[in-house]
């Protein structure tokens, strides 16, 4: 494992526990997960990848909740992580796992069709 995955998870560890104990902004759902957190190999930027479960517009508020607290989503990280320099960090919408659910879905309603027929 080099620096940028071991820098990477460990912001994923921080920027979760940030947006789940200390966000209070009430765009942010309940739930937010973070799936994955990619830094650049020169540490200048951070792509967050955020998975929210809900309707589109919740999606968006999410998000746009936080892009908004980037900044001191950031000042935290930097805080908490002994780094020359935090990364700037970009909100990005996943929904690898709404496709994930809905595949299976898919694969379970085949079974069954097929269960019917035999």
């Amino acid at each position: 494992m080099d620096r940028t995955d071991r820098i990477s998870e460990e912001m994923k560890k921080e920027i979760s526990s940030i947006i789940n104990n200390e966000l209070k902004d009430p765009r942010l759902p309940k739930i937010i997960s973070l799936t994955a957190v990619n830094v650049t190999r020169d540490l200048r930027y951070a792509k967050v990848f955020v998975s929210v479960f809900g309707t589109e517009e919740e999606k968006k508020n999410a998000i746009n909740g936080l892009k908004s607290a980037a900044g001191f989503i950031r000042r935290e990280v930097g805080h908490r992580i002994q780094m020359r320099y935090t990364p700037e960090i970009q909100f990005e919408l996943d929904n690898s796992i709404e496709k994930g659910a809905y595949i299976t879905k898919l694969i379970n309603d085949t079974v069954k069709k097929d269960e019917i027929t035999e």
